[in-house]
C-alpha cells in the first residue's frame, strides 16, 4: 500500500527551502536551473524512496549534487556578460528587492556557503551535512561558524561604512 504524498505536495512543501539552498550555493543566476534539475531528479526517484525517509534532507542532497554540477560547468566555461540583475522568484523566499546580503554570501568560501545554506536555510543537522559534503560533523560545524563569522564581519563592516558616509 502506497502511503506517500503526491509529488506535487512535496514540491509545494519543500520548494522554497530548496530554492534558498540553491541560491546560497550557486547564486541567483543559476539557482532556478539547480532547483529545476533537483525536482526533475527527485520526481524520477520518488517512487523508490522509503516511506520513512527525511524528504527535506533527501532533496537538499540532490540539490547539492545539482549545484556541484553547475559549479563544475561554470569553472570550465567563461561567459562574458554585462552586469545581470538578480530577479526575484515566484517562490519568493528570500527573494526581496534587497540583494545586498547575497552579494556578501558570494564572498564566503564555497564549503562554508554550502554548510550555512544546508544548516540555516534547510535546517539540516550537522551530521547530515557532513554526510552530504563528506567530512566530519565537527568540520561542518566549524565551517558554519567560520562562514557566519565572516558574514557578520563583512556585513557589519559594510553597514558601518555606509552609516559614517
Amino acid at each position: 500500500m502506497n502511503t506517500k504524498k503526491p509529488f506535487e505536495s512535496i514540491v509545494a512543501e519543500h520548494g522554497a527551502t530548496v530554492l534558498r539552498v540553491c541560491r546560497a550555493v550557486v547564486g541567483f543566476d543559476d539557482a532556478d536551473d539547480a532547483w529545476s534539475e533537483t525536482f526533475i531528479s527527485a520526481m524520477k526517484a520518488y517512487p523508490t524512496l522509503p516511506d520513512d525517509a527525511n524528504i527535506q534532507a533527501w532533496l537538499v542532497t540532490i540539490a547539492h549534487r545539482k549545484a556541484i554540477d553547475i559549479i563544475r560547468v561554470q569553472k570550465r566555461i567563461a561567459i562574458p556578460v554585462d552586469v545581470v540583475p538578480d530577479q526575484p522568484s515566484s517562490l519568493g523566499v528570500p527573494a526581496t528587492a534587497d540583494t545586498e546580503i547575497w552579494d556578501h554570501v558570494k564572498t564566503v568560501p564555497q564549503k562554508q556557503r554550502q554548510v550555512i545554506a544546508y544548516h540555516y536555510l534547510a535546517g539540516l543537522p550537522y551530521l547530515e551535512i557532513a554526510e552530504i559534503l563528506g567530512g566530519t560533523t565537527d568540520a561542518a560545524r566549524r565551517a558554519a561558524s567560520d562562514g557566519i563569522k565572516s558574514l557578520r564581519k563583512t556585513f557589519a563592516g559594510t553597514h558601518s561604512k555606509g552609516a559614517s558616509e
